[in-house]
């Protein structure tokens, strides 16, 4: 099965110029999104994880059910206040200002095997800045994953900058 058959792009989204890569047909599609799951956790498997790191939103789409699958568990990484108790912040740059991620304090023990998720690996800002906070809770960040891959951009390269391994489902050239 192509999983890019299941993808729809959305031209001028969210501002002219830009084409968006819509993942919830993938996931309206049951049998389109059992297949993408399990191609996932196959390759997710070989980092062996402990947690799984969602960033918020569409990434916990595909991170809790791939935590399910392999059995591990999952953390989400979201936007600033968004989380309840204590949390530990990171400020990263975007290309018109900056933004800030959180996790719960609590979240990850010292040690523990972390595979980041997200749907769409593009400029790599924001994973390389979820890599970034949870090393500074103690993870030992074990690899990136992503549905989609948008090649053309310098997202891949910068993680491994990182020493953060990546995968994706499906890449995008152009």
């Amino acid at each position: 099965m192509d999983i890019k058959d299941h993808i729809r792009g959305i031209p001028d989204f969210p501002k002219p110029g830009i084409l968006f890569y819509d993942i919830s047909t993938l996931l309206a599609h049951p049998d389109a999104w059992q297949v993408a799951m399990g191609r996932m956790a196959r390759d997710v498997r070989k980092f062996q994880p402990d947690l799984l790191a969602g960033i918020e939103s569409r990434g916990f789409l595909a991170a809790a059910p791939l935590a399910l699958k392999l059995g591990c568990g999952f953390v989400m990484l979201r936007k600033k206040g968004k989380l309840p108790g204590r949390t530990i912040a990171h400020e990263y740059s975007l290309e018109y200002g900056t933004d800030v991620i959180e996790i719960q304090e609590d979240a990850v023990q010292p040690g523990q095997r972390v595979v980041i998720i997200d749907d769409l690996l593009a400029t790599g800002g924001t994973m390389a800045a979820g890599v970034h906070l949870l090393r500074k809770v103690g993870a030992n960040v074990v690899g990136a994953a992503a549905i989609i891959e948008l090649t053309f951009l310098p997202g891949r390269q910068r993680l491994l900058d990182l020493d953060v391994p990546v995968t994706s489902l499906v890449a995008y050239d152009e």
